[in-house]
Parts: structure tokens; C-alpha cells; sequence
């Protein structure tokens, strides 16, 4: 069955997570939903014409985060499954921002910026060319779209209210810029019916998100398919992108998500090939990547990837 959920309004905004949350809708394993999402900062404008119009969380937080659609309660899906999210389409809207300097961060004082003017990009979205323009001073720069959703979560399983800003066990602000359309990103399950939330659509993203933002735009058009998997068990997400497999792992020290995001490959590894942990290290050593996911969501985040075909 597909759900539509193309009409924005507060009712279906949020911008925390919480196990307590009333869901929106109500879905199959299996089912699709159709939804479109706003800007970062709460607003939507349908075409350039149009005046954004802003929107607000129906949890009334004292500072939401990221503006979310859902929850969505998955029939089935129950503590220790598995919900898998597949990407079937993204279509960013007509604009988006990004920022850079002038507020406090760690890497804005590495760089020197804390105290500068902060600068606000202005893009023009073409999703038919798949192309992004933006001006600073009289020189015109150009890009190449790959758009993706920044936020993609399932409540955790510790009571109360939780900000959306660092990625968990259960997904959130993974910010990672492989789960294009194609994908499947796969979440432990630590709520009852998943209670599945997204948002934060990105037209565009280096690894890392250096300056603090990507191309931050609405979504216009996104098409996505739950499915509950009761015989898989994860304990931090994953993901099968067009390009390859995808481990990750989330701490403030660099060096502890890496570790994280390895160890997770490696057991991947040790599962597809049917050897053991040493010897699926000596493998990944020569086949798997290690990228820099985030460095500015508080909790930094380290993908691994296996590139399809890789090892054959």
C-alpha cells in the first residue's frame, strides 16, 4: 500500500525523538509513503514565486531540532528486529542554503571564523538537471546534485525527550551522503512499531560537513518503503547503498567511531565470507574505505564501505 503524506502541516512536524510520541500514521511491513518535508528552517516555498511559508513542531520543544515528519508506527516491527528504510526517490526542491563562519564550533575556531561574518550561500535547485547554482560576490559556482536525507531514526529505547542533533544506535542525524536513492538503510529496533521519523534533506554534501551544513533544502517529492526484518539483529544502523555496503559508527572521539564503524565492517565481513575476525581484517585492509561522515553534529560519525565487487 502507499501512503501519501504530501500535504505539510504542523501536526506531522516534530523536532525531537521520544518512544512516547502519538504516531502520525500507521503502515505495513512493506507499505510506501509518500511525503514531502521542509527546509531546516521550518519553512517551504512550492517555486521561486512563492513566499516561504514556516511551519512548527506539535510538541512545542523549547528549542526543536530538526523538523521531522512522523513518527510512523511499522505493524510487526518490535524490540531486536530490524527496520528497513529503501530509498526509492528524492526530489529536492527549487532552493536551499548553506552556512559557514561566524558562529562558535570546534572547527570554526581551528579555522579562525568564529569571529567572522557569517556567510549564508543561496542556491538555485534544478531537479531535472540535477544541478545547483549559487553566486558569491559577481562569480557564478555550479554543482552537481546528489540529494539525500540528512535524518532518518527510529525512537530510542531510553525514556524521555532527545534531541535530534547527535546520530545513535537508532539512526537520526547520520548525515551521511551515500543513502541516495537506491539505498536501504537498516535500523535496530528499539521502540515499539519502530516509530520512524525523517527530514533534513540535502541537495548536496561533502564528507564530513565541513562548515557546519550541506545544501540544506526542502524535499519536494520523497518515496521511501518500510520493512520490518524479524530473523536480522543489529545493534548500530547499516546500509546497502548502489555503491557498496556501508558500516557506521558515532562517538565524539574521532578515533572511537572509526573503531566502531570498523568493527561493524568486519563483522559484515566475517558473515558474507564465512571466516574469522582476523582474517576479515587482513581483507578489509586492502578493500574497505573509512570516510569521515560528520564532524559537526557534537557526536562525530566514521563510515565504512565495501564497495560491490570488491572482493570477488
Amino acid at each position: 500500500m502507499i501512503h501519501q503524506l504530501l500535504s505539510l502541516h504542523n501536526d506531522n512536524l516534530h523536532g525531537s525523538f521520544s518512544r512516547e510520541y502519538q504516531p502520525i500514521l500507521t503502515v505495513d511491513s512493506g507499505d510506501s509513503i509518500q511525503l514531502k518535508t521542509t527546509d531546516i528552517q521550518w519553512g517551504y516555498s512550492s517555486s521561486k514565486p512563492e513566499e516561504r511559508v514556516f511551519y512548527s513542531s506539535r510538541e512545542k520543544e523549547e528549542r526543536p531540532g530538526h523538523p521531522l515528519i512522523g513518527p510512523i508506527f511499522v505493524r510487526g516491527a518490535k524490540p531486536g528486529a530490524v527496520l528497513e528504510v529503501k530509498i526509492n526517490d528524492l526530489v529536492p526542491g527549487w532552493y536551499g542554503q548553506n552556512w559557514a563562519g561566524g558562529v562558535q564550533s570546534w572547527q570554526n575556531e581551528k579555522l579562525g571564523l568564529v569571529k567572522e561574518k557569517r556567510v549564508q550561500l543561496d542556491w538555485e535547485l534544478d531537479s531535472v538537471k540535477m544541478t545547483g547554482n549559487c553566486k558569491i560576490g559577481d562569480r557564478a559556482f555550479t554543482v552537481t546534485l546528489s540529494p539525500f536525507m540528512g535524518v532518518m531514526g527510529v525512537a530510542p529505547k531510553e525514556p524521555g525527550v532527545h534531541p535530534t542533533a547527535p546520530p545513535r544506535y537508532c539512526g537520526g542525524n547520520i548525515d551521511c551522503k551515500e543513502l541516495v536513492k537506491g539505498s536501504s538503510l537498516f535500523l535496530p529496533v528499539s521502540a515499539e512499531g519502530a516509530l520512524f521519523s525523517i527530514g533534513d534533506g540535502h541537495a548536496l554534501q561533502g564528507d564530513g560537513e565541513v562548515s557546519g551544513t550541506a545544501i540544506e533544502c526542502p524535499m519536494d517529492f520523497v518515496d521511501i518503503t518500510l520493512i520490518v526484518h524479524e530473523d536480522m539483529q543489529l545493534t548500530m544502523p547499516r546500509a546497502k547503498t548502489p555503491s557498496g555496503w556501508i558500516t557506521f559508527g558515532f562517538s565524539e572521539d574521532l578515533n572511537e567511531a572509526t573503531a566502531v564503524a570498523l568493527d561493524q565492517m568486519v563483522q559484515l565481513m566475517q558473515s558474507f565470507y564465512s571466516i574469522d575476525k582476523t582474517e576479515a581484517t587482513a581483507l578489509a585492509s586492502v578493500a574497505v574505505d573509512l570516510r569521515i561522515t560528520q564532524i559537526v553534529n557534537g557526536v562525530k560519525g566514521v563510515h565504512a564501505v565495501l564497495p560491490h565487487g570488491a572482493i570477488r
